[in-house]
């Protein structure tokens, strides 16, 4: 099983539509507070549908204790300051896929933890800022489930 893992994420639509893209896909989706939403939020739920109840969501009180818990293999974070692409990446069974919250991305503590072929991009235009997270989320777990033969 792969794993999705939100760092603060802070829109509860995006992240219920990540809910409903970990159950369809057999991705673990754990999210490290604070998060900028309750977990029975209404828009959450919206658009979450009734998807909640088949994903599989772990919640982590902080970015430590996420990796102490070491439920993953290799980590991969997404960034724009990356130089690999995330079709570059070769991704593995147990590895899990990290994204920062929508307004300003994952803190330097964390990308400078990592090492630099960890951390992987998604090609855009030259002038542009950024995905919406749930965009950027599902393009990184179908290149992953699809190394996987679309196996669990």
């Amino acid at each position: 099983m792969m794993n999705i893992v939100l760092f603060e994420p802070e829109i509860p639509p995006n992240t219920g539509n990540i809910m409903r893209l970990a159950a369809n896909t057999g991705f673990r989706l754990h999210l490290i507070r604070p998060l900028g939403f309750e977990l029975d939020d209404r828009l959450l739920r919206r658009a979450g549908l009734d998807y909640r109840e088949w994903a599989d969501v772990n919640t982590f009180e902080n970015y430590e204790e996420f990796i102490n818990a070491r439920e993953f293999n290799n980590l991969y974070a997404f960034t724009t300051r990356a130089g690999k692409t995330y079709s570059d990446a070769a991704f593995r069974p147990g590895d899990a896929l990290l994204f920062g919250p929508e307004s300003r991305g994952l803190p330097d503590d964390i990308l400078n933890s990592l090492p630099g072929d960890s951390k992987l991009r998604i090609p855009m235009v030259a002038a542009s800022r950024s995905l919406n997270l749930s965009n950027t989320v599902s393009i990184a777990v179908y290149e992953a489930w699809r190394q996987q033969g679309f196996d669990h």
